[in-house]
């Protein structure tokens, strides 16, 4: 079976999935980067093992460079969103098939090269079939929008954005971008912890969008150990 990684966001308690891996430094041409391994699973906390590293300051081209050198074949991110439309509740399990990201990350600064982003349609199905598998309910075709954070948008931004696509969030664009740079296949599960703000109805806090993702956390994990299971 193929190396798989998970890439873990600000929800995803660690602590919980990572028993029995083996904690790795590695050394890339970008920075160094902390990760667990465990036979044929990756885990790489985006956010720090102590998350401390805030969405902005996040290293995407070590990140990816690092899973590139251990050999991952596949990456399924884990990425905590707010939601752009009504319909779509906080709580709510998303995989996107597609988003926007005027201002991605790039490997390429000194070569002719373009790449058509794309997320994996062949692991969006697999997601699919193992949150059907956890007993879960998965919007199957939305469009991840990237914001650059840390702050939330203004009222008056996602009065724009939310004409663009169907949830926000801070990382995975980036990094599938990166991936298909490396040609590594990518795709994510993203988890609705709150409406976006002007589709909130009142005002957004930092503590109750931490308190939604812990405890969407448990749907997500459901999925990816069913995803871990099947690669064994």
């Amino acid at each position: 079976m193929p190396k798989i990684a998970v890439i873990g966001g600000s929800g995803f308690d660690s602590r919980a999935f990572l028993r029995g891996f083996k904690q790795e430094i590695v050394k890339t041409m970008y920075g160094n980067v902390l990760l667990f391994v465990k036979g044929k699973v990756i885990f790489l906390p985006r956010h720090g093992k102590n998350k401390t590293i805030p969405p902005h300051k996040i290293n995407h081209k070590a990140n990816l460079c690092a899973l590139n050198l251990l050999g991952a074949e596949k990456i399924f991110g884990i990425c905590s969103t707010g939601s752009l439309k009504e319909a779509i509740k906080p709580g709510t399990v998303v995989i996107p098939d597609d988003y926007v990201d005027f201002f991605p990350d790039s490997f390429i600064e000194f070569e002719m090269k373009c790449v058509t982003p794309e997320l994996n349609k062949e692991m969006r199905e697999r997601l699919k079939a193992a949150a059907k598998k956890a007993k879960l309910k998965a919007k199957n075709k939305a469009v991840y929008v990237q914001a650059k954070g840390p702050r939330y948008e203004t009222k008056a931004e996602i009065s724009i954005i939310k004409k663009w696509g169907d949830i926000i969030g801070m990382s995975l664009a980036r990094e599938a971008t990166l991936a298909r740079e490396l040609a590594i296949p990518y795709a994510a599960l993203c988890t609705v912890d709150n409406y976006a703000n002007g589709i909130a109805k009142g005002k957004i806090s930092q503590s109750a969008v931490e308190k939604a993702a812990n405890k969407n956390f448990k749907k997500a994990l459901k999925v990816i150990m069913e995803i871990i299971k099947k690669n064994r």
